[in-house]
């Protein structure tokens, strides 16, 4: 067999593919765990689970349910065994086959821009969708200037997009300190020479200079009317805060999701924050406008995607029908918020000191602790 049979499909292209509801045939080979707590999905991808160390003695015992007439794609954690199973396919006959270039961590790390709207007196705002980990972060631009809110660490492109529409970087900010994925924003604002913004209450034990990220300060982006208005709004954690923007824009951080609403336990805190995340959800927020476009930190579920592949829901659709803002009694919230929990995020312990600047772990490493969901939501995401 020639390499030239073989070829490998980066995560851009998968990613597109994905959100274009175009078909395809997804045989991920790691073992059967880390495939059930996270995988590749799609309203069009076919997956099947098909462990490595199964498959070393040859794939007939599977080439029977792999497609002639779809596209397949192999997927591993790293490449290397998608790789040897690709190959094995194509021997058997198969040929339509690629393999994920840089395998689920590269996966995790892909950001796909998303416009959301063009804002009045000027300006864009982007939404940047980490497919594989179910991150949402966002970027406002107006008359060359730039602000990014809820960076991941692959700075990269942030700094490429806003280039691209001649914009430099003044300001990014964190809604909260983050527990599931590593912050870019610090780095991000270093390296662009802008403002990094991070709520004070969230902020006692960083190591790092910031300025306060809190209500009553509106931050301007450009020389227009986009305002970026602070609201404190604890419950996921005791400084989280939401931006307005634009007076029709809610970033909600993670505190409210379109399916789901934010869990307080990620600091250990639950009990103490819960009354904090009530009231928020059912106090504060309920005191602004049902028109607001709410636009949160995090998704569960590729189902929450709309056709475009933003992630985006009417606050007053939410209030409606979203099963974490319909809990009937004090009681009944305390009990849904801190019981039955899902899995906490992969390493959450150690990506929070590493958002606190109070360890540094190699880019491998950060790699490593990021591996998996997100799981800042309070419900399963799977059953909504």
């Amino acid at each position: 067999m020639s390499e030239k049979q073989l070829h490998g499909m980066n995560a851009a292209n998968l990613a597109k593919k994905v959100l274009n509801h175009t078909p395809i045939f997804i045989l991920d080979v790691r073992n059967e765990n880390d495939f059930n707590d996270w995988k590749i999905e799609g309203e069009k991808v076919t997956i099947l689970n098909a462990p490595y160390f199964d498959l070393l003695d040859g794939v007939d015992v599977i080439l029977d349910q792999i497609p002639d007439d779809q596209e397949v794609v192999v997927v591993c954690a790293k490449e290397g065994s998608s790789i040897f199973v690709a190959e094995q396919l194509i021997e058997g006959g198969k040929s339509n086959v690629s393999y994920l270039i840089g395998g689920m961590k590269s996966w995790s790390e892909h950001l796909e821009p998303v416009k959301i709207a063009d804002l009045n007196g000027g300006g864009t705002l982007y939404q940047f969708v980490r497919l594989g980990k179910g991150c949402l972060s966002y970027m406002v631009i107006s008359n060359g200037e730039a602000a990014v809110i809820d960076a991941v660490r692959t700075t990269d492109v942030y700094e490429n997009f806003a280039k691209e529409n001649q914009a430099v970087i003044k300001h990014t900010m964190d809604t909260h300190l983050h527990a599931d994925h590593i912050s870019g924003g610090r780095q991000l604002a270093e390296k662009t020479g802008g403002s990094y913004w991070l709520p004070p209450k969230d902020a006692t034990e960083v190591m790092f200079h910031y300025e306060k990220l809190e209500e009553g300060s509106s931050l301007v982006v450009g020389h227009t009317s986009i305002n970026i208005q602070p609201i404190y709004s604890p419950g996921h954690t005791i400084g989280s805060t939401s931006l307005i923007i634009d007076h029709q824009y809610l970033l909600s951080g993670d505190i409210l999701f379109v399916k789901s609403i934010g869990r307080p336990d990620l600091a250990g805190k639950a009990e103490d924050w819960v009354t904090d995340l009530r009231t928020t959800l059912y106090d504060r927020y309920k005191q602004l406008s049902d028109d607001l476009i709410v636009l949160p930190a995090h998704f569960g579920n590729v189902k929450e995607l709309g056709d475009r592949g933003q992630v985006a829901a009417r606050l007053g659709d939410l209030y409606k029908e979203n099963p974490g803002l319909n809990i009937h009694g004090k009681s009944e919230f305390r009990r849904t918020v801190t019981e039955n929990l899902p899995p906490q995020p992969n390493a959450y312990q150690e990506i929070r000191q590493t958002n606190m600047g109070r360890i540094s772990p190699t880019m491998e490493e950060q790699r490593e602790m990021e591996i998996g969901p997100n799981r800042c939501a309070v419900h399963d995401d799977k059953t909504n």
